[in-house]
């Protein structure tokens, strides 16, 4: 969707769209979105941002406007800020960018939902629906041999999912200790780490160190102990 709204802009020069994407409080969606359609900004929840972040991401596109692409765009997670909402931030690029580019906004809403199941999907549901059942199938001969269905271990309650390329149950009782039911995502979101190439792909005039400093420690702390003593 973001595609077609950009494609729609490809003749009009100077015009940055604010885009709402749905997700609650989770900012997975806006991200990815926002890495794969070449996003400007993405707002969300679990990265807070303050109207300095604002300020800079304008006089980006300000600057990103002197280029050959006279057009951005900047996703917002719904749920990101109580007070920072779409409105908020459609009217603050369209004063600030008044004589550099106009702005135009969009609620995706509902048409993120839907539509046909793609190949992968359909594959995916056979394999989970075929692993569940072997599951359940296990512990009912399991439990058989034993004479009764215990209720009260960890793993008569567990969730099927995908965990580093393979389908792990997980009991429930693990999940709520790395849960934040209150916003309804997990503590700890692995996708965040991806939020930096976000500003690489966008150009942003920053340093970012992306090389893992902490596995070369003991390369770069190295004596070097003189031939004579040896």
């Amino acid at each position: 969707t973001c595609d077609l709204i950009k494609q729609s802009a490809a003749g009009t020069k100077r015009r940055v769209f604010i885009i709402e994407t749905m997700g609650g409080f989770c900012g997975y969606l806006a991200t990815m979105a926002g890495m794969a359609a070449g996003a400007d900004a993405a707002y969300i929840f679990e990265e807070p941002f303050s109207s300095r972040d604002l300020q800079a991401n304008v006089d980006h596109l300000t600057e990103k406007m002197k280029t050959t692409v006279k057009r951005g765009l900047v996703l917002r997670n719904e749920r990101c800020n109580e007070n920072y909402t779409t409105d908020f931030i459609y009217n603050l690029y369209s004063e600030e960018g008044k004589g550099v580019f106009d702005c135009r906004k969009n609620v995706l809403g509902h048409m993120q939902q839907g539509g046909s199941p793609t190949p992968f999907d359909r594959n995916f549901g056979t394999k989970m629906g075929a692993k569940a059942v072997a599951w359940i199938t296990g512990k009912i001969k399991e439990c058989s041999r034993h004479g009764g269905f215990p209720l009260n271990t960890a793993d008569s309650a567990c969730l099927l999912g995908m965990r580093k390329r393979s389908l792990v149950f997980q009991p429930i009782a693990e999940l709520r200790q790395q849960t934040d039911f209150e916003h309804r995502i997990p503590k700890e979101q692995w996708w965040l780490k991806l939020r930096p190439i976000l500003k690489i792909l966008a150009k942003y005039n920053i340093e970012l160190d992306t090389s893992d400093t902490a596995h070369l420690e003991h390369l770069t702390r190295k004596v070097l102990v003189p031939e004579a003593t040896l």
